[in-house]
């Protein structure tokens, strides 16, 4: 595939001792390109203009366990536990999510859906669905196969050490 110029003339790509590297041609960066266009996709597509992505994969992961923890919401998120203190603080003050302890274990907190909550994801997983396949427009169904295989086993090997 050709590389195109950026308007400085220069090209994209960076020579060093290995060859040359061209940032546009890896992966994290077309991932996060592929990312980009997906989340795009979701905020034109779903009604609710409050609603993020990664606020609606939390509503999603605290649906499909009932109540649970924050560490739970973490580990099927993969969203840094900050961040989902965060996320959790903005769809508590929605009234979509409701926090309280644990009664066996006072440090624990458990996190659920509201009945307005639940309405939400009952409502949105239809345009979610919209969304998917948005994401896909242009793939045959074989490399849709392939794209979420390969994506999968990139997600479930562990990191080197």
């Amino acid at each position: 595939m050709p590389k195109t110029k950026p308007a400085s003339g220069k090209s994209a790509a960076v020579s060093s001792v290995q060859g040359a590297y061209d940032f546009s041609d890896q992966v994290g960066h077309l991932l996060h390109r592929a990312y980009q266009r997906h989340t795009a996709l979701f905020q034109q597509i779903i009604p609710d203009t409050q609603l993020t992505a990664a606020q609606f994969v939390v509503l999603c992961a605290v649906e499909a366990s009932g109540a649970c923890s924050l560490s739970y919401i973490v580990k099927q998120t993969a969203i840094d536990q900050a961040t989902v203190r965060g996320i959790i603080d903005r769809l508590k003050s929605r009234h979509l999510l409701a926090v309280r302890h644990d009664e066996s274990d006072r440090r624990k907190v458990l996190v659920s859906l509201t009945p307005a909550g639940n309405r939400l994801v009952e409502s949105t997983v239809p345009f979610a669905f919209e969304i998917t396949e948005k994401t896909f427009t242009g793939f045959n169904p074989a490399e849709r196969t392939a794209l979420l295989y390969l994506l999968n086993k990139m997600c479930s090997s562990d990191l080197p050490e």
